[in-house]
């Protein structure tokens, strides 16, 4: 045995005596030599354990918290879906659940001097930020938060139609959108305002023009 323990380091001897205790333990069926030896060691794995578990208690909320906060942070600067712009898929309204969806709280606005502060007759009357003027059509010009929907992004909002983001404005942040019409009397008879699920059909590049509006246009009056 001194030959042994000559050979062996301390932590290599230890483990062999434990060992040597649990073999024992299992052949002979006797509890208390075993019980006398294992029982610290017992202890304090199960308190380390109960601690790890605490702790794990303590942070869940937070972990969980956190992710949350990121999930809704992807869904408002990353949830514009990378659909292909084509009139195979993009104007299908029985299509419309392959589409990313996002809440708004959605008014309408008109060109006039109640919304936009310009008259008729104003250099830019009826011109949306984008330049294109406003129009309530096939596809309706709208303005958003551009941080979220950048311009020429294209939604579809039930009960009213398509919308090309083409303006923005000073209240319209965040979950906001404003639609276009053309009277004051057809905002409060056809909408006022409404908490909707919009469906998101392409993500703008931050820029729309004539020609722009004119294809998606087309390509709606196309569609079957």
């Amino acid at each position: 045995m001194k030959k042994i323990t000559r050979l062996l380091p301390r932590g290599s001897f230890l483990m062999l005596i434990l060992v040597i205790l649990v073999t024992a333990h299992s052949i002979s069926g006797e509890t208390a030599p075993a019980m006398k030896t294992m029982a610290p060691l017992q202890y304090a794995h199960q308190y380390k354990e109960n601690r790890v578990g605490v702790v794990i208690h303590q942070l869940q909320p937070l972990v969980m918290d956190s992710f949350k906060k990121l999930a809704v942070n992807r869904q408002k600067k990353e949830l514009i879906g990378e659909k292909e712009f084509s009139p195979s898929n993009l104007y299908a309204l029985d299509q419309l659940e392959q589409f990313p969806t996002y809440q708004v709280v959605a008014t309408g606005y008109t060109a006039g001097v109640e919304s936009t502060g310009k008259e008729p007759g104003h250099p830019q009357y009826g011109i949306t930020f984008s330049g294109v003027p406003v129009q309530r059509d096939v596809i309706s010009t709208i303005a958003a938060d551009i941080e979220i929907f950048p311009l020429g992004t294209l939604l579809y909002i039930p009960d009213y139609g398509y919308g090309v983001v083409a303006d923005t404005g000073s209240a319209i942040k965040g979950n906001k959108i404003d639609l276009y019409y053309e009277t004051v009397e057809d905002v409060f008879k056809e909408w006022g305002k409404k908490t909707v699920e919009v469906f998101v059909l392409k993500k703008g590049e931050g820029h729309l023009n004539h020609e722009m509006l004119a294809e998606m246009q087309r390509l709606v009056m196309a569609h079957p």
